[in-house]
């Protein structure tokens, strides 16, 4: 039996509008600026990058109306409502208090900075300025995913043992590129492995235990890395990442009565199965243009209804699943210059 795609996920066009500034111009900027584009009532009226000809191009393509070649320049922009900061993880923090020090809401990429100690000066100066902070978890807002909790919590599968899920992708050497780079908090884990993270911790919560091994790579960051989670007497999640594979990307959450595939890659629009151990089994067709429209929607409306966080991603949320990754870097020996 196959199930089309859940209709009871908000649609980002239901939104109300605000209006975007995007801090970056890479490939994230990019996807989330075309999601706004296309598929809510939003604008991105305003783009920055340490390049103005890079900004300049950025704005060109995707019709925003204008380009600043610094930080400060675009949260000084009085229209912009919400600033969306998806510069390398080094500099999250920076940007993120510049933003919230202009009185601008905002929307950090993940992983949200480089540390729990990080993490907790945005979150704790967002509160005190009164504007609304999130991380930019986009897969907790995705319709499989918002689907997967309604089947959980019916009961289909049981109670929760265990969890699995990877991220890895192959990317070529490069020294100069802020995957392999020290200084930009570069390497997987931050990068890839915080989607099986934050997954675990959205089904499973805070972990009890943390176990990891890892290798660096010849920059110093993290080239891959295996964990293992566990969460009281009979819960386990296993977790994996890596920059020198493409692996399946997929995940599976298995339970006393079945399990729940998901396809790759598990953290974008995808599909899944239900596996229940009477037999039973069922498919849901959950993909969808752009997922990252669904985060921005989400901001929209707590925004304009003047809330500062979202329940979905709360800010508490962000402090466990930087602590676990962390931890996680302490065991594999992984320190950035500066912290």
């Amino acid at each position: 039996m196959t199930i089309a795609s859940p209709v009871e996920a908000p649609d980002p066009a239901s939104a109300p509008p605000v209006r975007w500034g995007i801090v970056g111009v890479g490939w994230m900027a990019d996807k989330f600026t075309s999601g706004i584009r296309d598929l809510t009532r939003s604008t991105v009226v305003a783009v920055c990058s340490r390049s103005q000809e890079r900004a300049e191009a950025f704005a060109a393509s995707h019709g925003v109306a204008r380009a600043y070649d610094s930080v400060d320049a675009l949260v000084a922009d009085p229209d912009v409502d919400v600033v969306h900061v998806a510069s390398p993880h080094s500099e999250h923090r920076t940007h993120a208090l510049a933003a919230i020090a202009a009185g601008k809401h905002v929307l950090v990429e993940k992983a949200f900075t480089r540390n729990e100690v990080e993490a907790r000066d945005v979150i704790d100066a967002a509160r005190k300025a009164g504007v609304f902070v999130m991380e930019a978890m986009w897969t907790r807002f995705l319709p499989h995913v918002v689907e997967i909790k309604r089947t959980i919590a019916r009961g289909d599968i049981g109670r929760i043992v265990a969890l699995e899920a990877d991220h890895g992708q192959w990317f070529p050497f490069d020294r100069d590129s802020r995957l392999w780079s020290p200084d930009l908090a570069g390497g997987a884990l931050l990068d890839l492995g915080v989607y099986p993270v934050s997954f675990a911790h959205d089904f499973l919560g805070v972990p009890e235990t943390i176990a990891a091994v890892g290798q660096l790579t010849e920059t110093g960051v993290d080239g891959q890395v295996s964990i293992v989670l566990g969460y009281g007497e009979r819960a386990q999640a296993t977790l994996y990442t890596t920059l020198w594979s493409a692996t399946p990307c997929t995940a599976v959450i298995s339970g006393t009565e079945g399990r729940i595939e998901i396809e790759g890659h598990f953290y974008a629009p995808t599909s899944y199965r239900v596996v229940r151990r009477d037999g039973m089994t069922w498919s849901v067709e959950a993909r969808v243009p752009n997922g990252y429209a669904y985060e921005a929607a989400e901001v929209a409306r707590r925004v304009t209804a003047g809330e500062m966080e979202s329940p979905a991603m709360m800010p508490e949320g962000t402090i466990e699943v930087m602590r676990t990754l962390d931890e996680v870097r302490r065991q594999i020996g992984l320190v950035y210059p500066g912290e």
